[in-house]
């Protein structure tokens, strides 16, 4: 039966209106500091691990002609896969840190005054 009340609550607490618009603009700060950053990460890494599955297709012989220099190219293109997913991360750590910084001010700002509101 509780479980029915907060089912109910979930339900009602959708279709009232929404006072945070500070909390909603906060959010969607946020989700800019974050945005490029984890855009850059998903696309970069997935491209990497494609290079690396085709290094790893030609040096198996799955894929190309089956002579020692495809899978020399495919090593190769491996190596560059490998790389490539390694320094996804730091990259992607460095893009976080540039875009916090270039929003922390107005977060900052914003999140002192929904917490002036509330303790008011």
């Amino acid at each position: 039966m509780n479980t029915d009340k907060i089912y109910a609550e979930a339900i009602a607490n959708e279709y009232a209106p929404k006072d945070t618009s500070k909390v909603i603009a906060l959010k969607k700060l946020d989700r800019k500091a974050k945005g490029k950053a984890n855009i850059f990460a998903y696309t970069f890494g997935v491209m990497m691990a494609l290079v690396l599955g085709v290094g790893m297709c030609l040096s198996m012989k799955v894929i190309g002609d089956g002579s020692t220099f495809m899978m020399t190219v495919g090593i190769i293109i491996g190596i560059i896969g490998i790389v490539g997913v390694s320094v996804n991360y730091p990259i992607y750590k460095k893009l976080l840190e540039s875009g916090k910084k270039q929003y922390a001010f107005e977060i900052m700002q914003l999140a002192k005054e929904i917490s002036e509101e509330a303790e008011a």
